[in-house]
């Protein structure tokens, strides 16, 4: 029996920072060799980040991966380092890349594996830049135990769909079997006695469990250990948590990094007939075994970590969020203060004629709970002021625009002229001109706090954070170019009867109430319009919610929902509404902007809908 020391470096890596990574590298290595590392393993594309898209269009960029592996290599002695990177193969074409992954020592490019499986589902694109490689080989020496290597996919093998929201992920029953495509069989043929496999896997909920499935499976089925190095850190909508691990040949979990930040370990692994799981103090044995988190905390800390990288990684040290004083923008902008600290938040009221008072003073004990910035911008001189330029832009209106602006008069004037709501419908006429009217007044406020946020964001360089929900986003419940507007849509992912857990959970940490109660037990509004209830637009978000799921993240069709809906209760014309609000709202969500992906679906990368579409 052969005990093997296993460094797993699991870093935070800067996506196109070709020599910051390698300097990032090279100190894990280091780390890890002073751990008594026999070998150190990185993640999948470690030189460049994951994923680079076309950035390896750009022949510059691969060759500057390619010197600072050479980099990185340099940095060697005799503990060998498998570092991931994208190769030139030398072919003709568009796509002659490999994905590939250096074994590294003694101060060269020792070996390479090329990436045999490219996944082309979900977010990965990956047939549009690579190659697939053909050797199984070479097999890694570590003393006298030989050594397989493989990128990501390698590991799973037979043909899935990889992030199928199924109570498996769609791991196949024929890991090991004779439909099995992975390299893994090949080199296991070949005398290999460990299987390592770098990644680059994005976070979802309940992707770890999928993980361990695979692994633990593949490896009882070979009768081999296996390593499983991820990356961590957020990369525009994707998330990634790290949560690297090593079972052993029985295919229990052995070592496991904790989620959501970066670790450099070491694990003992004996390799041979009898296979045991080391234990701190076992003749020098070291594993680190992470919990696995509760399933609300893992989504916290991957919006958390998503919201701080998106802000840090492009230059930016603050946010403002516009609180309303409800569910929505609280969530945020508690994120945002447990992922940049409270003197970085910056969070912004903006109260209209239909603020409530509860909604104000709901609003000022968030900012008091969380210790943030907290300033008022009431939005009445501006609304009052568009309001009236809008009644002088009526059809068959000729007067000149300085008639038009005389006509507004003072703010106050203006203000006064523009009535009560039921004054404003009776002016309007008809049904149909007042629910324009009444739909166009209610956008004209949201247009109004954004152009503020945004105004904000220019004169204190501050990034704004937009508070819509994933239910909200996907049948359109937002104004265009209003509370869309921003750089990074925190909650775009999260349903929101989710959004109502993750608080209360968040309230539950022993740091004290940091989201008000009143703004969990009040009825959802935009507020908008007076007495306005999210539920007077919407369908209870009881029904909406597993209704968008299974509509967007389950791609049944309308038809196909009808069955969901019985289960609920709900009839055929409401999954016919609700389809048909997803349907038209694409335009909406292809100008938003991006945010972090917890589901086996988001919109962006996962959902490419055509915005002209006639199917339904």
């Amino acid at each position: 029996m052969a005990r093997v020391r296993l460094g797993l470096a699991q870093l935070n890596l800067r996506l196109g920072d070709l020599d910051g990574n390698a300097e990032m590298v090279l100190a894990a290595y280091d780390e890890a060799v002073e751990l008594g590392a026999q070998v150190v393993v990185f993640s999948e594309l470690t030189v460049t980040g994951y994923p680079p898209e076309d950035l390896l269009l750009k022949p510059a960029f691969v060759e500057g991966a390619a010197r600072a592996l050479e980099r990185i290599a340099e940095g060697t002695g005799k503990v060998p380092a498998v570092v991931g990177f994208p190769e030139d193969s030398g072919q003709a074409g568009p796509v002659r890349l490999w994905n590939s992954a250096a074994m590294c020592w003694d101060g060269e490019v020792r070996g390479v594996f090329r990436k045999h499986l490219l996944p082309n589902y979900s977010v990965f694109d990956e047939q549009r830049y690579f190659v697939s490689g053909t050797e199984a080989g070479p097999l890694l020496e570590i003393g006298d135990v030989r050594v397989g290597v493989s990128v990501c996919e390698d590991l799973w093998g037979p043909p899935r769909t990889a992030d199928a929201a199924t109570d498996d992920g769609g791991l196949p029953s024929i890991i090991g079997g004779e439909a099995d495509t992975s390299p893994a069989l090949a080199q296991v043929a070949m005398g290999a006695q460990l299987l390592v496999n770098l990644n680059g896997s994005p976070y979802r909920r309940g992707k770890q469990a999928d993980r361990e499935a695979v692994a633990r499976t593949r490896a009882s089925a070979l009768g081999v250990p296996v390593v499983y190095v991820n990356q961590v850190g957020g990369q525009d909508e994707l998330v990634f948590d790290g949560s690297s691990f090593v079972t052993d040949a029985d295919g229990s979990v052995v070592c496991r990094l904790p989620a959501f930040a970066e670790k450099v370990a070491v694990c003992d692994l004996d390799i041979g007939d009898a296979q045991r799981s080391p234990s701190p103090g076992d003749d020098g044995a070291q594993s680190v075994l992470a919990p696995t988190l509760d399933p609300l905390e893992e989504v916290w800390l991957a919006l958390v970590v998503a919201t701080r990288d998106y802000v840090r990684k492009n230059g930016f040290t603050d946010v403002a969020v516009g609180l309303s004083g409800g569910i929505d923008s609280s969530a945020v902008a508690a994120i945002a203060t447990d992922a940049l600290g409270p003197e970085h938040v910056h969070g912004v009221s903006m109260p209209s004629r239909y603020s409530s008072d509860g909604s104000r003073t709901d609003a000022a004990q968030l900012a008091a709970n969380l210790g943030i910035d907290f300033r008022t911008v009431p939005i009445e001189p501006a609304h009052a002021a568009l309001a009236g330029m809008l009644e002088g832009a009526n059809p068959g209106d000729d007067s000149s625009a300085a008639d038009r602006a005389a006509d507004v008069g003072s703010t106050a004037d203006r203000a006064a002229d523009v009535g009560s709501t039921a004054d404003r419908a009776a002016d309007v006429g008809s049904t149909a001109d007042r629910a324009a009217a009444d739909l166009t007044d209610q956008n004209l406020q949201s247009r109004i706090r954004g152009v503020l946020l945004m105004a904000l964001s220019n004169r204190f360089g501050w990034l704004v954070l937009t508070t819509g929900n994933k239910t909200e986003t996907s049948v359109g419940y937002t104004t265009l170019y209003g509370d869309t507007a921003g750089a990074y849509a925190v909650i775009s992912d999260v349903p929101k009867l989710v959004v109502y857990e993750l608080c209360e959970w968040r309230n539950r940490q022993g740091d004290g109430e940091r989201i008000p109660q009143a703004c969990l037990t009040k009825p959802p509004s935009a507020e908008l319009r007076p007495d306005q209830r999210d539920d007077q637009s919407l369908p209870p978000y009881e029904l909406l919610d597993p209704l968008v799921e299974a509509y967007v993240e389950g791609d049944l069709s309308a038809a196909e929902l009808i069955d969901v809906a019985e289960e609920l209760s709900a009839d055929a014309e409401l999954v016919h509404r609700v389809t048909r609000l997803v349907d038209i709202a694409e335009y909406k969500r292809r100008q938003s902007p991006p945010g972090p992906r917890i589901t086996a679906k988001s919109f962006g990368k996962d959902r490419r809908m055509p915005i002209t579409n006639f199917y339904r």
